[in-house]
């Protein structure tokens, strides 16, 4: 298995999804678009991972890769590819795909608990609650066709699916001890400016025991489910 990751940011890496792809002996490229932006063909990895970063998918006037990269992503998914989006990766998932993104009413930084939709049939079905850890100030419509999986009382769409082998997940189930750090390191400023929903630093860096273990279980079900999409198509 052939999987390409997306990288926006130095400090956005795949945190506990390394283990799941070391599990499955996969070969990973990644393109480190705040370097460099030379994409792949499209048709060249069997799953694609877009993972999060602090701009925003209207940005390309100050990241020109930005538009490259929907043109990507949306051939990718032509070419049959499995597609998983990571919060940034989520929003750019639904705008390649026609769907408007925008600000959310608040800002969710932080362990909030999200609501698993009603399960449809066929589709990955998250536990009827479960705990994520969120950092994004914008929100998407779901796409034409998509199916919404999940949702927090004040971002409707937290994560949606589109078939069998694309998800878009707004939070963060990647998430490692050390991954979360390094986000921090590099968004204090936007902690401190606070909100309803924007946790304490303190709050952030000692989560529930297990809350950790919890993420990367949920994560690797995700990754299970996308897989085994290609044995059922």
């Amino acid at each position: 298995m052939i999987v390409q990751v997306l990288q926006h940011a130095p400090f956005e890496g795949i945190g506990n999804i390394a283990s799941w792809l070391d599990g499955h002996g996969a070969t990973v490229r990644c393109t480190r678009l705040f370097a460099e932006a030379r994409f792949p063909p499209p048709g060249s990895a069997d799953l694609v991972i877009a993972m999060g970063g602090p701009m925003s998918v209207h940005d390309e006037a100050r990241f020109a890769w930005l538009r490259a990269e929907k043109d990507f992503l949306r051939q990718a998914i032509d070419h049959g590819a499995l597609v998983l989006g990571v919060c940034l990766g989520a929003q750019l998932l639904a705008e390649a795909l026609g769907a408007q993104v925008y600000p959310n009413p608040v800002k969710e930084i932080g362990w909030f608990a999200a609501d698993a939709a009603q399960c449809t049939q066929g589709a990955f079905c998250f536990p009827a609650q479960f705990m994520a850890f969120h950092w994004h100030g914008e929100t998407f419509d779901l796409p034409h066709g998509a199916v919404r999986l999940a949702r927090t009382s004040v971002c409707e769409n937290q994560a949606f699916q589109v078939g069998r082998g694309l998800i878009g997940l707004q939070f963060h189930l990647e998430v490692t001890d050390e991954s979360v750090r390094q986000m921090l390191d590099h968004g204090t400023d936007e902690i401190a400016q606070g909100g309803a929903f924007v946790q304490r630093l303190e709050a952030i860096r000692a989560p529930a025991p297990g809350t950790y273990a919890n993420v990367e279980r949920l994560m690797h079900r995700v990754l299970d489910y996308l897989l085994a999409g290609t044995a059922a198509t």
